[in-house]
């Protein structure tokens, strides 16, 4: 199915794009993959690195409808990964995160379907469900952009994913961690009883490759990911290192909840059940308001949402396991070589 076909990546040159052309370049998945984003010199470093014909490399900015448009050419399939993810910046700038997170996202929609592409993968986080910061609320406003959207179009499917922290990616704990360990400072740890999903950056992109392969148009996915707790963690951190550091409690940041979540009671009402993952369908109602005062479902005040406190929980050990998989550990920590690293 994905011979001679064409795929666009949009902030292709993050963890996750790294990560799906480690997944397809020595493939004969795909006949051509496009970078697009924003950043020449990671483009540069990109194109410098990989040497391959296969990768197309477009700079632009969603946010710029026809720099978007002009890349969309001949392309097959979308995985949509463009964002402002870092909460502090959000908080601060929250009209740039709705100008990347909402608006990109509708320009990328627009000149998909301008163009005939099959199908969009939105990329969404757990910030997004019950969000209390900018960021969530930016990324909950993006699915509802996707899934309004894809209620009327009919060549292209748009659909979602949704997880949780990536663990080691870029402005996580986990490399702030090894920092702190490397320098001899202490581990600062929010609240050590704060929970958090636990996932690779390979399951985030089986689970876009998940969405690729089953979505219906508005579909969201998610996977059952593990959670632990940020004091766990950081022991984890402590005893993989063999580090003396301190662990010192600060205080829950602005914007933190104690526990996220990756499906909410609503959601899960309606979820399907897909093995590794959860397949939550488009609520496709019209806007035939009277039936909200009239029609409802007692039910759904019986289901209990998907978060990281009620999701299968992980110790030091089953932490430390996950940890071991990671390339950031594997090659800092325990000194492998030929560890492929993805650059942030």
């Amino acid at each position: 199915m994905l011979k001679n076909k064409t795929l666009l990546i949009t902030g292709g040159t993050g963890s996750f794009g790294n990560a799906v052309l480690h997944r397809f370049l020595n493939t004969d998945h795909f006949n051509e993959i496009r970078i697009f984003s924003r950043d020449e010199k990671k483009q540069d470093d990109m194109r410098t690195r990989l040497k391959n014909d296969k990768v197309k490399f477009y700079i632009g900015d969603v946010r710029d409808y026809q720099s978007v448009e002009q890349a969309m050419h001949d392309v097959d399939y979308v995985f949509h990964a463009a964002a402002l993810k870092q909460v502090p910046s959000c908080e601060f700038f929250p009209i740039e995160a709705t100008r990347t997170n909402v608006l990109g996202t509708q320009n990328v929609i627009r000149a998909a379907a301008e163009n005939h592409v099959n199908k969009v993968i939105c990329l969404s986080t757990d910030k997004a469900a019950y969000p209390i910061n900018a960021m969530g609320i930016s990324k909950a406003l993006m699915e509802k952009v996707a899934i309004a959207a894809s209620r009327s179009l009919n060549n292209t499917t748009v659909c979602l994913t949704r997880y949780g922290n990536v663990m080691a990616s870029r402005g996580s704990v986990i490399p702030l961690f090894l920092k702190q360990i490397k320098n001899g400072t202490p581990i600062t740890v929010t609240d050590p009883k704060m929970t958090r999903f636990l996932m690779s950056l390979e399951e985030a992109v089986e689970l876009v490759l998940f969405a690729f392969e089953h979505g219906n148009p508005g579909d969201l996915f998610i996977n059952k990911a593990p959670a632990g707790t940020i004091g766990d963690l950081a022991q984890a951190m402590k005893e993989i290192c063999e580090a003396v550091n301190e662990i010192r409690i600060i205080g829950t940041r602005h914007g933190e909840k104690l526990h996220e979540t990756l499906c909410t009671r609503e959601e899960m009402f309606r979820a399907k059940d897909m093995g590794n993952f959860y397949r939550i369908p488009a609520d496709n109602r019209d806007l035939n308001y009277g039936k909200y005062f009239e029609q409802g479902n007692k039910h759904i005040s019986e289901v209990e949402d998907f978060n990281s406190h009620n999701t299968l929980q992980l110790d030091t050990e089953g932490i430390k396991k996950l940890l071991y998989k990671l390339p950031l550990i594997r090659r800092q920590v325990l000194g492998e070589e030929g560890v492929v690293q993805y650059p942030d």
